[in-house]
């Protein structure tokens, strides 16, 4: 028997759980029925209209993103928008946004791993949902360089930063947008905070506290999440075809 939409759905759930989203959240099945069957499935940051497409190409039925497809309100089926073109298709999409960021082994837990640093305990709390982490470098660095691993390490053409004075020995991290979180780093006793997003008043916050406030990109903090669902797909679903979509990439151009 084919596997459907609600057994994929089902799986996530087990592991980054939909009820844990935020209240402005739109995470879950957002387009389709769980009792379609899935032979094939595409896995993307962001569902874009070449993500649709590409899936379409591809011939999947399901499409899995961090990112909701429908985060505000639709007031019209223009046929331009995703989730449109999606229904039109016949193509399912299932997105795990804040229930993943919160979860434990979910997107920061991925991105600690990614850069070699060791979880020691949530950053902050929203709605009683945990945000970010507080961790432990595995040596004391200083802040270029701390920058420099995270440039390599989740690929990003630049990097954004304060230069504040003195030794990094623990950093606060917040993948996607996490500047707003830069006091509770402090207070924690971190000596930077690794994010994306930020805004030009949390760099000057973050200069007038002497605090080493790295954006890292929001894509680059979350382009990770992709390939996690993809393996955990492969390995509980073995007769799917997942594939991780070459039509997403950094919606940012550097020149």
């Amino acid at each position: 028997m084919n596997t459907t939409v609600g057994q994929i759905y089902d799986l996530i759930d087990s592991f980054a759980p939909f009820s844990g989203q935020q209240s402005y959240d739109n995470s879950g099945l957002v387009v389709g029925s769980r009792d379609s069957e899935v032979l094939r499935v595409l896995t993307a940051l962001d569902i874009t209209n070449d993500v649709v497409r590409e899936a379409a190409e591809k011939r999947c039925q399901l499409i899995i993103s961090h990112h909701p497809v429908i985060f505000r309100p639709l007031k019209k089926l223009d046929p331009r928008e995703p989730a449109v073109a999606l229904a039109a298709k016949g193509i399912a999409a299932i997105c795990a946004h804040t229930s993943f960021d919160s979860a434990e082994g979910g997107m920061n837990d991925l991105l600690a791993q990614r850069l070699g640093l060791k979880v020691i305990e949530p950053l902050a709390y929203e709605e009683g949902k945990p945000m970010g982490y507080v961790c432990e470098l595995p040596f004391e660095s200083s802040a270029s360089h701390l920058a420099e691993v995270c440039k390599k390490k989740l690929g990003c053409e630049v990097i954004r930063m304060t230069k504040a004075g003195g030794s990094v020995k623990r950093a606060a991290i917040c993948s996607g947008s996490g500047a707003s979180l830069i006091s509770e780093a402090i207070a924690k006793g971190c000596d930077a905070l690794i994010t994306g997003d930020c805004k030009h008043s949390a760099f000057i916050e973050a200069v007038n506290s002497n605090f080493c406030l790295i954006d890292a990109g929001h894509y680059h903090t979350e382009n990770i999440f992709h390939e996690f669902i993809a393996q955990k797909l492969t390995e509980e679903f073995p007769t799917l075809t997942v594939m991780q979509s070459e039509a997403f990439t950094d919606p940012v151009t550097i020149v």
